[in-house]
């Protein structure tokens, strides 16, 4: 049943929509600390819980959950309104938190980190898509410009705190710190805020035959593509069922997402050119970048000799340049009304800046990489905010939700594809280059030195490198090598080549695709911002 829609862009004060999108902030802002918080903390967690086969786990469940559930939480805001999925999100982020704090092994870990990624699955989907409901698109291009502004001031502030907390406190702080900021929010959005319901469904019921299809789908599909290769090689049984499985249930979810009368995911949608675009950038824009925050560090680490908290201080420019575009493509945009420039702009910004990745070079000094990586976010800034504008603009109301939350789940799944993907270019250009450049050293020693220069084992980098050349340098010095010094250097040199030239190889494969970006974002038809919340007719919709 249809009732009339409650326009809260309308009804609502400036007042209450300020202090509305202060909580939501805080738990955005919360979500995004979470994500690089964690990561400086991870050689103390393991050293004091173990289980170094579990680690990658603490990231991965909470990826599996996360993206798998942002659809679901998507269409239950539209279905149910914003503030109960929201409280939920919190609510379930918060404990999350402090079963995470509390965990005693590192298993407990990785299931509290689900438990995190649910909330912050429900956060992210409810918390991008307020903004639509109580502003207007012509008024909102500012707010995009704030949203990714907190996902900057989080990069910036995460790593340290990060580091603070474990060297002062402990690193269950690192958890335990959500909770001074989440619980005021979670407060304030329990007594103060509106429902934020739709108004236009009545008895409508969630689609959970999809949803289970769903879960069947993605969680296959991203553990296969986050299994130890090594472990778990592409043409293994247990890699090709999960495939299968995920292909199964997806042929299955297609045809149930077509017959229900509320589908997860309308294939309305997919009939409007701006969100099949905008879904097509964000993908490749989205896949790309993650390899700057996934290689760029063991460029840093392995090649230019700086620290885990050094590569992670050389990103900095990357963030400050993002917050800096975010905020100032918004208050142009909200000026002009024109948003299709800007995000060219972005996407071309972002593939100079991968353009610039792509000639590293075992001499590049740091402030080169300052350079482009500022770049780089530059266009990140401009990009990410406009994206989201123009897709939010361009579809119903009624679908908002699950609209933008699809959006994120394109992002995340792509950014899961390519950390997989151009991990593995990376493992096999590393390898070979090693194989070939070291051999004719190694076959130059004796045999208990040749012994360390092992391309499988320097290929992980880091202390390991740093380990087996200390031994490569110690054991020709019990065998009194003549050439031991040289021996030492030539070797350290290869590997540090090879890192350079196969991270600089992942950046150039990533150019054409962001050069693709470019394209899509010249095709996006750039429709003017609404300046009410009624929703365009299904059929003006599907011709933009």
């Amino acid at each position: 049943m249809v009732g009339e829609r409650i326009d809260y862009a309308a009804v609502l004060s400036e007042r209450s929509k300020l202090l509305i999108l202060a909580a939501v902030f805080s738990g955005l802002f919360l979500t995004s600390l979470d994500q690089t918080i964690v990561s400086a903390a991870l050689p103390t967690i393991l050293a004091d819980l173990g289980d170094l086969d579990l680690l990658p786990w603490t990231s991965t469940a909470y990826l599996l959950v996360s993206t798998t559930a942002l659809p679901i939480f998507g269409k239950l805001s539209d279905l149910y309104g914003r503030k109960g999925v929201l409280l939920f999100g919190m609510a379930a982020f918060l404990v999350g938190s402090v079963l995470c704090g509390l965990a005693p092994s590192m298993l407990a870990l990785v299931v509290s980190r689900g438990v995190q990624g649910l909330g912050a699955s429900a956060i992210g989907a409810v918390g991008m898509t307020i903004p639509a409901d109580i502003y207007v698109p012509a008024e909102r291009a500012k707010l995009q410009g704030w949203l990714a502004a907190v996902f900057g001031l989080s990069g910036i502030i995460g790593p340290f705190l990060g580091g603070f907390l474990t060297d002062t406190i402990s690193w269950h702080w690192i958890f335990y710190i959500n909770l001074p900021i989440g619980l005021p929010a979670m407060l304030f959005v329990l007594l103060a805020m509106p429902p934020l319901d739709s108004g236009l469904r009545q008895n409508a019921k969630i689609d959970w035959l999809g949803s289970a299809l769903l879960v069947l789908t993605v969680v296959p599909f991203l553990v296969a593509f986050s299994l130890d290769r090594e472990r778990f090689p592409w043409n293994g049984s247990f890699v090709l069922f999960l495939l299968a499985l995920a292909a199964v249930s997806l042929l299955g979810l297609i045809a149930v997402e077509r017959r229900a009368s509320e589908p997860l995911l309308p294939p309305s949608l997919f009939q409007i050119p701006v969100f099949n675009i905008a879904c097509a950038i964000s993908m490749m824009t989205g896949g790309c970048f993650i390899t700057v925050l996934l290689f760029l560090p063991i460029f840093l680490v392995n090649v230019l000799g700086t620290t885990a908290t050094g590569a992670g201080v050389a990103l900095l420019p990357e963030t400050l340049g993002f917050t800096i575009t975010a905020l100032a493509s918004g208050q142009f945009v909200q000026r002009t009304g024109r948003y299709k420039a800007v995000l060219v702009s972005g996407i071309a910004l972002m593939a100079v800046g991968f353009w610039g990745l792509s000639i590293l070079e075992l001499d590049t000094p740091l402030q080169a990489i300052w350079f482009w990586t500022g770049i780089l976010g530059l266009g990140i800034g401009a990009t990410f905010p406009q994206v989201n504008l123009a897709l939010q603009n361009a579809v119903p109301m009624a679908d908002v939700g699950a609209a933008t939350a699809g959006r994120l789940f394109f992002v995340q799944l792509s950014q899961t594809v390519g950390a997989t993907v151009f991990g593995a270019i990376l493992a096999a250009q590393l390898t070979a280059t090693l194989v070939a450049d070291l051999k004719p050293l190694a076959q130059q020693l004796p045999a208990p030195a040749a012994a360390y220069l092992q391309p499988y084992r320097l290929r992980d980098g880091g202390e390991r490198v740093t380990t087996a050349l200390a031994q490569l340098d110690a054991e020709l010095a019990r065998e009194r090598f003549s050439a031991r010094r040289q021996v030492s250097l030539q070797a350290q040199t290869i590997i540090r080549r090879a890192f350079a030239d196969a991270v600089a190889t992942i950046f150039g494969y990533a150019l054409p695709v962001a050069g693709l970006a470019v394209v899509l974002g010249l095709l996006l038809p750039e429709l003017p911002l609404r300046r009410s919340n009624a929703s365009p007719s299904p059929a003006a919709a599907a011709k933009t």
